[in-house]
């Protein structure tokens, strides 16, 4: 399955894939994933990161595929990049536990200044300097680490307690000018929870989520994409606006505008159907 990189930008899936189980990473790169991520972090235990780095390095010599990379904190940061870095492969690294700016510079810049850096939000350190890491040079676009959350804070799974971190994302996002930020991973193997999270996600302004499995996929790639009912209404409306010479006749044209080429546009680059 080809994923443009243009598309990481507005992608809603992003597959985690243990990256000691190579044997995998065909499966996930076939699957509806809008991208997968190669996961050498929590995934991998300690005494087995050289072997997970390396397995991943030499797949992507020949495929394409994000990375998870251990934090900038770690012993492991500065070989994670320095194996990854040239890699033909690489379309970007997801940056663990991302808690300053410069951990996101630090490791755009041990990549050679190119390769986007989506930093991984996991803490209460990490959300109140939210709006530093995405104004950071090399930042690509904000995720949440909602588990790590949870357990550096104490908040529990409720929604109303993750409204805040979540909230704060997207107003950092938007500061730093980057795409809305992708949501953090739902646990239970329900389809009907997993679609709720997703919307809740959605109402608060994400723009993706990570996935745990690929029977996870159809349902997120659904859940936040837009729905053909309003893909309807936006062709209609830029199609009327174009009738009448894109002539604004009020003040809720332009905001009105604004959400139909928006949704035109997811429309068009996932090929979602009006009818």
């Amino acid at each position: 399955m080809t994923r443009p990189q243009h598309l990481a930008g507005i992608a809603r899936s992003w597959l985690l894939v243990n990256g000691t189980r190579v044997e995998t990473f065909e499966q996930a790169r076939r699957s509806p994933a809008d991208q997968i991520v190669l996961d050498i972090e929590d995934a991998v235990d300690p005494k087995r990161k050289p072997h997970a780095r390396e397995g991943v390095a030499t797949w992507l010599e020949e495929h394409s595929a994000w990375v998870r990379i251990n934090d900038h904190t770690t012993p492991y940061w500065s070989d994670d990049v320095d194996r990854l870095a040239g890699l033909p492969g690489l379309a970007g690294v997801m940056l663990a536990k991302t808690e300053a700016a410069g951990h996101v510079t630090d490791t755009f810049d041990r990549l050679g200044g190119t390769v986007p850096v989506l930093a991984l939000v996991e803490s209460a350190v990490g959300i109140e300097e939210a709006p530093a890491i995405a104004r950071a040079r090399g930042a690509f676009r904000l995720a949440f680490g909602s588990g790590d959350y949870r357990r550096d804070t104490g908040t529990s799974a409720d929604d109303l307690a993750m409204v805040y971190p979540r909230s704060r994302l997207v107003v950092a996002s938007r500061v730093g000018d980057l795409p809305g930020p992708i949501d953090g991973p739902t646990v239970s193997n329900s389809h009907t929870v997993l679609r709720e999270q997703s919307a809740v996600a959605v109402s608060l302004g994400l723009t993706g989520k990570l996935c745990l499995d690929t029977g996870q996929l159809p349902v997120v790639n659904e859940a936040i994409s837009p729905a053909p009912s309003d893909v309807i209404w936006a062709r209609e409306f830029l199609a009327d606006f174009d009738a009448r010479g894109r002539v604004i006749r009020d003040g809720s044209d332009l905001p009105r505008l604004g959400r139909a080429e928006k949704i035109a546009h997811l429309a068009d680059a996932f090929t979602i159907c009006s009818s």
